[in-house]
This record gives structure tokens, C-alpha cells and sequence, in this order.
């Protein structure tokens, strides 16, 4: 039993191969449906050891294999873990091979007793991810850059930085405990090191507490005192030509109705949208110092890796999905390597400044995203979740702010870029593992 998948990707072997070797490379071709998480990169795919973690406590030991090793042409790995290997059985050989200048093949075979249906759908995945990674890559390439990151940890903070490190750009940690490493700094978001970032070329500020919650007066402080403060304290600091901020939609206001909003449209009303222009002020000291910065204003982010899709999957596999209360919201949404493409972008586009909205070309309504979903997961969505839920779990105001608000959003300064997944279907198709054979 095994699977041989094999594609042509637009860039040359030397290129493809180098990018398999660097950091990131395996989180960047990890499927986001599968329970697994990267507990250990390998340092290198001569003889290097990368392993994951599985639900149990379970550990998937992936070791290269020396003998295997012929850049730029060949790598191996097997499964060493011994409860894994005898059952399952796993030799994955990476094989590439130039088929002109600017084009390589790239091919999978693995020896395993994995379903091959289980195997077919991941590799899909990998294949489509590593051609649209390098295609990215290629779209706003730049000489390497020393970039650094706060919320690197997070959702779309270890998205990006595996996006940067696999394209050659040195990503350095700001953590907010003792440094760990050379690729790792402390950042007191209170009291920043005055030389905290003098010699990065660019920031990359993500973090910020969770919005989702109960909108008590307490979560509503720790949501401001996370973005207002440290922000501007960041940006205050010399070193960095760029300094590229998240943002979020709800500086459009919680509903809009049918009106559609660019960069250009006047703010809302409510907390979220009073946060969200508190937190893009902050970051004047930056302009003031000369720097480029751009605010990514940021749509419902698409991953089941976290957010929305995260809290749907389950449900809508199990056949329990349906529209939010009335379902005419509008929501405006992007997939997560949609995103970090426009975090990429955002970094060494000149002519990106200011407000970004980071949203896909095509919005919907709630009731076609629920509808979109089922038919991707074949399952019915019949249910509805009436509005008085989200209110009991979230309070009045954090489902009229959150679970409730609707925003149809539209990206004129992005009216040029190339997004992987312009259609939802096909994002969620691709994210889910869904793609047609």
C-alpha cells in the first residue's frame, strides 16, 4: 500500500529544493484539518528529525535518512516511533527534478499502510500549497529581510513567519518572557529595550488579547490595554523602514447593511470600531518617524486550525450547522495563506500605506456561507442558531460587536492582487482537504 503524487511547480530545482530546506517548510505543508500539531522541526533533511504531536500525547517521530539524502534531487524520511511504525509503516521519499530552467517536478512516494485515501487528500494539499507558497514568494520577492514579529505564536503569527523563514527572510521573535535562542528577543509591551528592534528592517505587530468573549467591562480593558499602549510604544521605537500593524473590519462598525466599504469609508460606531481607531492611531509615532506603515484591516479569517472555521468544522461534519440568527449578515472573509500573502506583500510593496482591507473579492451572506460549507463537508445545514444563543453566551453587546455583525467589505487597495482563493468553495474546499480528485 502507498501513493506515488507527483506536480510541476514554476521555479527552478535549486530554488524548490532550498525551500524545502528551510525553516517552516514543514508547518507550511502541514494540512490544517488534521489533529496533529509541530512539536519539532528537523535542522536538517540529511539526517535531521522532525516530529509532530497526535491526540493522546501520541508522537509521530519522522527521521531523514542519510542514505536517501542527494540535493538537489532527493530527501527521505521514515517513522521511527516505535507504538507508529510497525502498524502504520512510513518511508516518504521527496524527489524533484528539473524539467527546464523554471520548472521542477516535484514528486511524493510513500511506502505505508495509511488509507490511500487519506494520503491522496493530503497531498493535494501539500502540492497546491508548495506551488501557491512559491508563486507568493516569487510575486513580491525582495533581498532578505530581518523582520521582526509579536503574536508569533499565534494563528496567523506562525503562518506568516514560516511563510517568511521558507522564503529566505530571518524572523526574529518578539516573546514576552526570557529570549530563548538568537531568533528570539523579550518585549516588555510596557517598558520596550530602546534598541528592541534598531536593527530589523521591518516589524510585523499581531499581538493583541482575543476579542471573542463575554464584552465585560473587564474583557473590554484587557482587549484595549493589549493594543492602545504597546502599540504605540513599538512604533515609537527607531530601526525599522516598515511597520506593518494588524487591524480588523470592525473599525467599519458592527452593521452596515447592504453599503459597501473601502479604505475610504467612515468609521463605525460601537467599542470595536472606537478600539480599532484608538489602535491604528497608536501607531503615529512610526509615521511621524518616517516609516511606511500599513494597517491590515483584517476580515473573518478562514482556518480550521482557529477562529470561525475552527468552531464550525465539527458541527457542520456532524450535520448540527445552520445560519446565525437571521443570516442576511453580510461577512467578509479570507483564507489564512490569502492573509499572510498580503502580510508578505505588505512588507515589500512600496506602494502599500496606510489601511489595507484584507478581505477576499467575494463576500457573502452568512446564510450562503453556512449553505457553501455543508455542500463542502456533504452534509445538510437545516439548523438555525437563533439570535437569543450567541446573546446568552456573549452578552447583548458582544453579539451585536461579534458573533452577530456584519460587515460587507471590499479591498480597493488590493484591487490588483493575486489571491490564491478568490471564491470561498474553492478556499474551503482546499483548507478542508475536500479538493476533487
Amino acid at each position: 500500500m502507498g501513493l506515488s503524487c507527483s506536480s510541476v511547480v514554476d521555479a527552478p530545482i535549486d530554488e524548490v529544493f532550498g525551500w524545502h530546506a528551510r525553516a517552516g517548510a514543514f508547518q507550511r505543508l502541514a494540512p490544517p484539518w488534521q489533529p496533529a500539531h509541530l512539536v519539532q522541526e528537523a535542522a536538517s533533511l540529511r539526517d535531521g528529525r522532525a516530529v509532530l504531536g497526535l491526540p493522546g500525547g501520541v508522537r509521530w517521530s519522522a527521521q531523514h535518512v542519510a542514505d536517501g539524502y542527494d540535493p538537489p534531487y532527493q530527501f527521505v524520511d521514515e517513522l521511527t516511533t516505535p507504538v507508529l511504525s510497525g502498524v502504520l509503516r512510513w518511508r516518504h521519499t521527496h524527489q524533484f527534478m528539473a524539467v527546464d530552467p523554471r520548472h521542477t517536478r516535484v514528486t511524493d512516494t510513500v511506502d505505508s499502510r495509511v488509507p490511500r485515501g487519506v494520503l491522496r487528500s493530503m497531498f493535494a494539499y501539500r502540492h497546491r500549497q508548495l506551488a501557491d507558497d512559491l508563486a507568493a514568494q516569487q510575486r513580491y520577492r525582495a533581498e532578505p529581510m530581518t523582520v521582526a514579529v509579536t503574536g508569533a505564536s499565534g494563528l496567523v503569527g506562525t503562518a506568516l513567519t514560516a511563510l517568511l523563514t521558507t522564503g529566505g527572510h530571518r524572523v526574529i521573535r518578539l516573546v514576552r518572557r526570557p529570549a530563548q535562542g538568537a531568533d528570539e528577543r523579550e518585549w516588555r509591551p510596557d517598558a520596550p529595550d530602546p534598541d528592541l528592534v534598531s536593527d530589523v528592517d521591518a516589524v510585523v505587530h499581531l499581538a493583541g488579547a482575543s476579542i471573542a468573549g463575554r464584552f465585560t467591562d473587564a474583557h473590554k480593558r484587557a482587549l484595549r490595554a493589549s493594543r492602545v499602549g504597546p502599540t504605540g510604544r513599538l512604533a515609537a521605537l527607531a530601526g525599522p523602514r516598515v511597520f506593518v500593524c494588524a487591524s480588523a473590519v470592525g473599525y467599519y462598525g458592527p452593521d452596515r447593511g447592504d453599503e459597501i466599504l473601502t479604505e475610504e469609508s467612515d468609521r463605525g460606531d460601537g467599542f470595536l470600531a472606537d478600539l480599532v481607531a484608538d489602535w491604528e492611531a497608536d501607531a503615529e509615532p512610526a509615521i511621524a518617524a518616517g516609516q511606511r506603515v500599513v494597517w491590515i484591516r483584517t476580515g473573518i479569517v478562514q482556518t480550521p486550525r482557529g477562529g470561525l472555521l475552527k468552531v464550525l468544522y465539527p458541527l457542520f461534519a456532524a450535520g448540527l450547522g445552520g445560519a446565525l440568527g437571521s443570516g442576511e449578515q453580510w461577512l467578509s472573509w479570507i483564507g489564512i495563506d490569502d492573509l499572510t500573502d498580503v502580510y508578505l506583500r505588505a512588507l515589500v510593496d512600496e506602494r502599500l500605506r496606510g489601511p489595507v482591507n484584507a478581505v477576499a473579492p467575494d463576500p457573502v451572506r452568512n446564510t450562503d456561507y453556512t449553505k457553501v460549507l455543508a455542500r463542502v463537508l456533504h452534509r445538510p445545514a437545516l439548523l438555525r442558531v437563533p439570535e437569543f444563543g450567541p446573546r446568552l453566551l456573549l452578552g447583548d453587546e458582544g453579539a451585536a460587536e461579534f458573533a452577530l455583525a456584519g460587515q460587507r467589505v471590499q479591498a480597493n487597495t488590493l484591487a490588483d492582487h493575486t489571491f490564491r482563493h478568490p471564491q470561498l468553495k474553492a478556499a474551503l474546499r482546499h483548507l478542508l482537504g475536500r479538493t476533487p480528485r
